[in-house]
């Protein structure tokens, strides 16, 4: 440990995650229950609502308040730890009295002595850890009304008094979820990746669909930075082989009755005019969805949407939506994504970049953030008349450097977003702003109750050539096709799928055999030559 000015810093960086006790902690936060709902409290440097203690703080002599902050300092994430360091600096050195010790200690090296030695110096309030297990097992170490601001989104790591200032996964998911719903959305697949996190921000887009009346029409997974997983998935959710059977099965009911029955010049020409479009396509049919939700990383997302417009599902067929995961990746200069809509944090505040620049040398990422207004909530809590859980917990919620936020009893957070829509500038437009103020609320679903969502399969009713071409009616029981693709899904939310039925609708005879009729020619079918999309190349 050492002394910077007046402040005693003793390195140390800890993110952790932990099984929740949500349904047996105390009820040291009882006043949450009696407060209510108003202005959010300014966070920001300069802001009436900032008290950082009396004038008798500043005072030689004055008791002294001390506030740990636990980062990794060290290690494979030290990185991490200096931007949130920085950033909890910073805001010290603008507003704490001169009466308030703030020690930093590494979680990088022996987190059980680490935690030790914080706890032996008896702070009113702890600063981090940043990753899950850090944070669990602080939790499990800690008295149970010591207040502790962390920087994990799993939900599983808080409770009994840690809290945490990181975006949770289910605000950005209901988020997008509920602009589908104002967008006229009537029903849309989820492709998530195939990990925890995937699946557990699946199963909150499915709680969402039922809030918001937007039915979910399958649950894809992929393996991350996978093509052949990636190649795989798609091919599954567009539909794409039995699309394809439909469209050779309706070129060859038209190419059979042009070649084997006797027809008018109009039903000849109208017949020949269909084949012609067919042949330039090669799916047909409608899909049971009109939006895709992704909920992967920009990369993975790219890749995804690639391959969707190579298997006939583009922007004509279904809309493109994602989340928070996308800010900082190279999807926002991707022209083909143009159209694409994703709910984000409003920006950091200029005010604070360009401090955080001046300081550092560096532009800010979202954890600097997070940490200045961790660490303005932790001295304003500390000088506040109010207790610890009435000031934490305000329902009004606070206005910090990235936007509006409050937290939860759970340990959870609420943070408002917008939503944006790419344009392939780099820049994208802004088409709802953020909410100012908790008075109406943003949010349904917490993600401590949020289930896994499994896998599964497109409902539809499946694909019937003879419902996408006109044949003379006369000829209509003679020339029938078996439904391609049909297939209905019965899955519990948060169980596995207990039964599954395919649906096959066959002809009510034997159109679909060859015709063996000595005048019977058929046309030869041409086959379509698939290319290369979005330059990611497809191998058959």
């Amino acid at each position: 440990m050492y002394m910077k000015r007046i402040f005693a810093f003793l390195t140390l960086l800890t993110i952790t995650g932990c099984t929740s006790n949500i349904g047996q902690q105390s009820d040291w936060f009882y006043e949450y229950r009696t407060l209510e709902t108003g202005t959010p409290i300014q966070m920001q440097y300069g802001s009436p609502d900032m008290q950082p203690g009396t004038p008798s703080d500043n005072l030689l002599g004055a008791p002294v308040h001390r506030m740990a902050v636990m980062l990794p300092l060290s290690g494979d994430a030290a990185a991490t730890g200096k931007e949130i360091r920085t950033s909890i600096e910073t805001a010290v050195l603008q507003n704490a009295p001169r009466n308030l010790s703030v020690a930093f200690y590494d979680t990088a090296t022996n987190l059980s002595d680490t935690i030790n030695e914080v706890l032996l110096d008896v702070p009113e309030i702890i600063i981090g850890p940043v990753f899950a297990n850090d944070v669990r097992a602080l939790r499990n170490a800690k008295p149970e009304d010591l207040p502790v601001l962390s920087f994990t989104s799993d939900a599983t790591a808080l409770g009994d008094g840690v809290m945490t200032m990181a975006l949770m996964p289910t605000n950005s998911v209901e988020a997008i979820v509920k602009e589908m719903s104002s967008d006229g959305i009537k029903s849309f697949i989820i492709l998530a990746p195939d990990t925890n996190s995937g699946k557990l921000m699946a199963g909150t887009a499915q709680s969402a669909s039922n809030i918001y009346n937007v039915p979910v029409s399958g649950i894809f997974y992929y393996k991350e930075n996978n093509s052949d997983s990636i190649k795989e998935t798609t091919l599954s959710a567009s539909m794409n082989g039995a699309r394809t059977a439909a469209n050779t099965r309706a070129r060859e009911i038209l190419s059979d009755i042009l070649t084997s029955e006797r027809l008018t010049a109009l039903e000849k020409s109208s017949l020949t005019l269909q084949l012609e479009r067919l042949s330039k396509m090669e799916t047909l049919g409608k899909l049971p969805y009109d939006a895709v939700l992704f909920l992967g990383n920009g990369d993975d997302t790219e890749s995804l949407a690639s391959f969707l417009r190579y298997y006939g599902v583009g922007s004509r067929e279904a809309k493109f939506y994602g989340t928070a995961v996308w800010e900082g990746s190279d999807i926002i200069n991707d022209f083909t994504m143009v159209g694409a809509k994703y709910a984000v944090l409003p920006d950091t505040s200029p005010e604070f970049t360009n401090l955080y620049e001046r300081i550092s040398g560096n532009e800010p990422g979202r954890l600097a953030g997070f940490g200045y207004d961790a660490a303005n909530m932790a001295m304003g809590m500390i000088y506040s008349t109010k207790s610890d859980a009435a000031y934490l917990l305000d329902p009004s919620g606070y206005a910090g450097v990235e936007g509006l936020y409050r937290l939860k009893p759970t340990g959870e957070n609420e943070r408002a977003l917008r939503i944006v829509q790419l344009n392939g500038t780099g820049e994208p437009k802004v088409i709802k702003e953020s909410a100012t103020n908790f008075l109406t609320p943003i949010y349904n679903i917490e993600q401590y109750k949020t289930k896994s969502a499994y896998a599964m399969d497109l409902e539809t009713p499946g694909i019937n050539p003879n419902d996408y071409i006109n044949i003379p009616q006369r000829l209509s029981n003679k020339y029938k096709s078996k439904t391609y693709g049909a297939h209905i899904t019965y899955n519990n939310q948060t169980t596995p799928i207990q039964e599954s039925q395919s649906v096959i609708i066959l002809p009510e005879d034997d159109s679909d055999a060859v015709i063996t009729s000595p005048e019977f020619q058929p046309i030869t079918l041409e086959s379509i030559n698939r290319t290369y999309i979005d330059s990611v190349e497809i191998e058959e």
